[in-house]
């Protein structure tokens, strides 16, 4: 990557973000976060520059600057996505860490976090605006769409499909074939053995509807 990257969000997730763009030697331009408090301090020599709607900043965007969202909120992330889709007319940028592998036979959408040690194997699918964490593992031939949540530690097994908005808690499993529902809530360490309905949370193992 050639331009520096702005990060929208400061919390822990941004500051993932700086050190997923700092290892692969990407210049971080600075960080903009809504938290005034936030404002002025610096993590590893990168500063907090304003807040997340500040035109002085926004105007980089797309000539002198790209874009990533680390926001865990992922109404705080849509609204901002939207923002830099119309108002900047970008997308954002993938943030992955070096030490993930990601198969030449998966496909990648924009805007994703890949964490530490994430494997993406091949024929994988990942939509656009994910936060995929440490350690989790996305086989062959699964489907994750847009703006999923997966913790640390996932296994989502072959075939299987993770819906648009969905979160999956730290170190659950998601078994081959099954079908995890848009905005579906699978708690932590849960195994899911059967498909989950849309907008519902699951829990256990094997994991059922609360």
């Amino acid at each position: 990557m050639e331009n520096p990257v702005l990060i929208f969000g400061a919390g822990s997730l941004g500051l993932t973000a700086l050190d997923l763009f700092q290892r692969n030697s990407v210049v971080v331009y600075g960080l903009l976060d809504d938290n005034k408090e936030l404002h002025g301090k610096e993590f590893s020599d990168v500063s907090v520059l304003g807040e997340t709607d500040d035109d002085g900043f926004l105007k980089l965007i797309g000539q002198k600057c790209e874009a990533f969202v680390a926001v865990s909120d992922s109404r705080v992330r849509k609204r901002l996505i939207k923002m830099l889709n119309e108002r900047r007319k970008v997308q954002p940028v993938n943030a992955i860490h070096d030490t993930a592998t990601v198969s030449t036979l998966a496909i990648l959408g924009h805007g994703n976090l890949l964490a530490a040690k994430v494997v993406v194997n091949p024929f994988a699918e990942i939509g656009q605006h994910c936060i995929i964490q440490s350690g989790t593992i996305v086989e062959t031939k699964a489907r994750i769409g847009d703006y999923v949540h997966i913790g640390t530690g996932c296994l989502i097994n072959s075939g299987a499909t993770v819906e648009e908005g969905a979160f999956i808690g730290t170190g659950a499993t998601i078994v081959a074939g099954v079908t995890v529902g848009k905005n579906a809530r699978v708690g932590a360490g849960s195994v899911v053995v059967e498909s989950v309905e849309a907008g519902t949370t699951v829990f256990g193992n094997p994991a059922k509807k609360l």
